[in-house]
């Protein structure tokens, strides 16, 4: 499962697929319906690859805790978000056992079962998705190197190419999406 063009809107109920840019804003696709409509720049939007839920001693991005409950309940609907606050957190105790609970509210749990339950009808959730994902985490770790090694190699050449190689930088960070990390509870 990709998470990493899936988002939440402020104010918009369910989940969205990012689709494309535009000069001032970007182009979404609903994952249920499949309506593709566009919003500003100004819209508060949050990558669900960038968020991540409060244990006691660290925090455990979402991907993980879905597939947690996906195993859980054999990668079928779970919990309905709209059932009581006890049901919830006894569900949250299964999908993420050490869970903080002074920092994830219920408010939380609900949002977390209700966008599990989306991605699900959306046909996100299967047990080959959780591995496709598994896959794709390691090659950006291979890029990465890769990175390194390229920024080693001019550095011997610090002379003439210094100057191009900022440009060139620069240039890339302008055309980069910009994201923030955001964390449930």
């Amino acid at each position: 499962m990709q998470l990493e063009k899936i988002i939440s809107i402020s104010g918009k109920p369910g989940l969205y697929k990012l689709v494309s840019q535009l000069k001032n804003g970007f182009i979404i696709e609903d994952v249920l319906t499949k309506k593709k409509l566009s919003i500003g720049n100004t819209s508060q939007v949050s990558l669900l690859d960038n968020i991540a839920m409060f244990t006691f001693d660290k925090e455990v991005p979402l991907f993980e805790v879905f597939e947690n409950i996906a195993k859980d309940s054999g990668y079928t609907e779970t919990i309905s978000h709209k059932s009581t606050d006890a049901e919830l957190r006894e569900f949250m105790l299964k999908a993420l056992p050490d869970y903080d609970t002074d920092r994830v509210y219920v408010s939380d749990i609900k949002k977390l079962a209700q966008w599990y339950n989306i991605l699900h009808k959306a046909g996100y959730i299967t047990a080959e998705s959780f591995v496709k994902a598994e896959s794709t985490e390691e090659e950006p770790a291979d890029a990465v190197s890769t990175e390194k090694v390229e920024t080693k190699k001019p550095a011997p050449k610090a002379e003439k190419p210094a100057a191009p190689k900022a440009k060139a930088s620069s240039s890339a960070a302008k055309g980069a999406p910009k994201s923030t990390h955001r964390k449930m509870g």
